[in-house]
C-alpha cells in the first residue's frame, strides 16, 4: 500500500504544467497525497532567514506577503561577481505547478541558460494551500485558480523579492526581465502592465495577455511564443479540452493575435511586422519601430501543444524542437537597447 501512495504521488509530481487549476476532484488527490508525503520527506527548497548573496549557487527564501507565507530559489550563475552586475530573469511557473518544477533543468533547462549566460535566475513559488507550495496558481488578471479567487498580491510579491535582491547582491537593475510558462506567462503580462517600473522586457510561452486593464507606466518590449497546436490555451481564443475547461477556475483565453496587437498598440509599434526567421516547423515576426526602443515579436511553432519549445515534457506530448524557447528569449532580452 505504501510503494502504491508514493507511486501515485510521482504520477501525479509528474504532471505537465497546465495553464489553470486542477478540476475539484483531481485536485483533492493530489492535496491528500503533498499532505501525507510532507511528513515523509523535508523539499529540497528550505527556505531560510535573509543572507547576503556573494557566491554563485542556489538560495532559497520565504516571506510573509499580504498575510500569505510564499517563497522563491534564486540560482546564481558561476560568473557573478559584484563589478560587473548580472541581468536578473524571473521564470515563473505554469499553473498547478512550483517554483521546483519549473527550476528542473531536464524539463525547462533555465539553470544551464543562466550558468552559460551569466545571468540570474528567479523562480518564484506561486499561491498555494499546501505549505509544500505545490499545485500553485498566479494571479493573471482573468486566470487562475485560487490565486485570481483570493485575490493575491502576486504583482507585490514580485515586488518584495525585486526588493530584497537589490539589497542582498549586486544586479543590473536596468535589465530585469520576467518570462513564463501558461498561467506563469500571464503573470508576466501583468507585470509589463503593473511593474513596468521595473521590467524592461517580458517573455510568454503558452499563455495569453488575459488582464482587462493594462496602463503600463512605460513602454515593455514583448516576446511571445506559441504552438498552433495548444490544446489548453487555444491559438486563437478560448480554452481547449486540455484545460478541462472547469469554469470555476479557468476563463475563455483571449487568442495570440489579439494579444500582440494589443501589445503593437500599447508600444505605439509600426503596422507591419517583419518576418526574422522562418524554419521548419517554426517562424518569428517581430515589430521594431515601437516607443522608447522597444520591440513586439511572436514567435509560433507548428506542432508542441502546450509546452516549452527545445524542452522536455514527462508525459502528455512533445514540445516543439523546431526552435529553443531559451535561445529565442534570451537573444531578444540582451539585444534590447
Amino acid at each position: 500500500m505504501k510503494s502504491l501512495f508514493y507511486t501515485l504521488a510521482i504520477l501525479l509530481m509528474a504532471a505537465p504544467v497546465t495553464a489553470h487549476a486542477e478540476g475539484p476532484i483531481r485536485q483533492r488527490i493530489k492535496e491528500r497525497v503533498v499532505e501525507r508525503i510532507e511528513s515523509k520527506q523535508s523539499s529540497t527548497a528550505e527556505t531560510s532567514v535573509f543572507k547576503k548573496i556573494t557566491t554563485p549557487g542556489d538560495y532559497y527564501f520565504g516571506i510573509t506577503h499580504q498575510g500569505f507565507a510564499r517563497k522563491y530559489h534564486v540560482h546564481v550563475p558561476p560568473s557573478y561577481n559584484v563589478i560587473h552586475p548580472p541581468a536578473v530573469v524571473f521564470a515563473l511557473h505554469g499553473g498547478g505547478g512550483d517554483m521546483e518544477y519549473m527550476a528542473k533543468d531536464e524539463y525547462y533547462g533555465l539553470i544551464s541558460k543562466a550558468d552559460k549566460e551569466g545571468f540570474v535566475v528567479v523562480f518564484p513559488n506561486g499561491y498555494s494551500r499546501l505549505s509544500a507550495g505545490k499545485f500553485a496558481t498566479w494571479n493573471a488578471g482573468a486566470c487562475c485558480g485560487d490565486a485570481r479567487d483570493k485575490n493575491v498580491d502576486d504583482v507585490g510579491f514580485i515586488r518584495a523579492i525585486v526588493t530584497h535582491l537589490t539589497r542582498e547582491m549586486k544586479i543590473d537593475s536596468g535589465r530585469i526581465f520576467a518570462i513564463g510558462m501558461s498561467n506563469g506567462g500571464m503573470m508576466s503580462y501583468r507585470l509589463a502592465c503593473e511593474a513596468s517600473d521595473i521590467f524592461k522586457a517580458v517573455a510568454s510561452v503558452a499563455g495569453t495577455d488575459n488582464f482587462s486593464a493594462c496602463s503600463p507606466s512605460r513602454p515593455v518590449s514583448i516576446l511571445h511564443i506559441h504552438a498552433k497546436d495548444d490544446t489548453h490555451v487555444l491559438f486563437n481564443g478560448g480554452a481547449g479540452e486540455g484545460a478541462f475547461r472547469d469554469e470555476s477556475k479557468v476563463t475563455d483565453f483571449v487568442s495570440v493575435p489579439n494579444t500582440i496587437q494589443g501589445w503593437v498598440n500599447r508600444d505605439q509599434c509600426s503596422a507591419q511586422p517583419q518576418r526574422v526567421l522562418n524554419v521548419s516547423g517554426a517562424y518569428c515576426d517581430v515589430y521594431n519601430s515601437c516607443a522608447a526602443g522597444t520591440a513586439v515579436k511572436l514567435c509560433v511553432t507548428e506542432t508542441g501543444g502546450h509546452s516549452w519549445p527545445g524542452g522536455y515534457k514527462p508525459r502528455g506530448g512533445d514540445p516543439s524542437q523546431a526552435i529553443s524557447a531559451n535561445d529565442q528569449i534570451w537573444s531578444f532580452f540582451k539585444n534590447l537597447n
